[in-house]
Formats: C-alpha cells, structure tokens, sequence
C-alpha cells in the first residue's frame, strides 16, 4: 500500500509541478518565495494524501492549496512588514533627539531594509545582539572564517547602500570581535 502512495503522489508531482510552480511564481515576488509556497503545497498534498482526487482533479485540488498556502504566506508577510513598521517606529521615537537625526535613521533604515537577507541577519547579529565572531560561527554552523568574511562582505554592501542614499558609513557602528 505505500508503494501505490508513493508511485501515485510522484506521478501526480510529476504531472502537476510545472504548473503548480507557474501559478506559484506568477504570484508571488521572489522565485525563492514561489519555491516556498510550491514545496508547501506538495507537503500537504502528501499530509492530506486521502483528500488528493483522482486524474485531473488533482491539479484544481492543487491549485486551491496553493492559493491557500500563498495567502498563509501574504498574511506572513503583512504581519513582519506591520513589526517592522512598528519597530521602526519605536527606535526612531527612542533614539530621535532632533529632526535631522529622525530622516538619518529613517534613511539607514530603508538602506538596512534593502540588504539581502543573510547580510541583515549577520549585521543584526553584531548591532543588535553583540555578538562576536565566534558566536555568530556557532548561531550560523559554520567556521568564524567564514562569518568574517561574510561580515566583511555585509558592511561593504551596507556602506554601498548607506552612500547610495548620501550617508556616510561613519553614523554607524559595526564592529565585532
């Protein structure tokens, strides 16, 4: 009986994964986003396995999850945008002393904002956690080389984004360890 599953689950996989993925990516705003939102969908297609109708049905069922899964998804992300916005808010009402210094924060923030992912985790790592090297190696898995150089790489980026919006990287602190 699993291997009927298994075979039945990857003919369907293999029949609907194009196009499951087009639907995906026409939606949503990066390809890494629309690969999030497909690989869900097939786990609950695998969860919910009794559910999956026969022939072409399977395809109109899919799609229905993964407009499911894709709203999940926009919901997620509205409700980090609504945190950071908050978020944004409460450091600038925090650390704002006078007008100039609330645009300077409001412009670091958007040019943060901008960095790839990884780079704002490491950056947030050192700034907002103070965490060292080594401590960041252990938080990521990997080897302190490799976090100094991805920091490096980081900080070059943020002064590139810092001076793209007529900043110099002197208003901010990055050090570690």
């Amino acid at each position: 009986m699993d291997d009927d599953r298994k075979n039945r689950f990857e003919a369907v996989y293999r029949q609907t994964y194009e196009q499951i993925l087009g639907y995906a990516t026409r939606r949503c705003d990066s390809p890494h986003d629309a690969a999030d939102v497909v690989a869900e969908t097939y786990a609950i297609a695998w969860r919910r396995f009794d559910a999956l109708p026969d022939g072409g049905e399977a395809r109109l069922w899919l799609y229905g999850v993964a407009r499911n899964v894709l709203a999940n998804h926009r919901r997620g992300v509205a409700r980090h945008r609504h945190r950071s916005v908050e978020l944004d808010t409460d450091l600038a009402d925090l650390y704002t002393s006078s007008p100039e210094s609330g645009v300077l924060l409001g412009e670091i923030g958007r040019a943060f904002r901008r960095l790839p992912d990884d780079d704002r985790e490491l950056i947030s790592l050192v700034a907002w956690e103070g965490l060292d090297n080594g401590e960041i190696a252990k938080v990521l898995g990997c080897s302190r080389n490799a976090v100094r150089i991805r920091l490096h790489r980081a900080r070059k980026r943020m002064s590139k984004a810092l001076a793209g919006a007529g900043i110099s990287a002197n208003h901010l602190v990055m050090e570690s360890a």
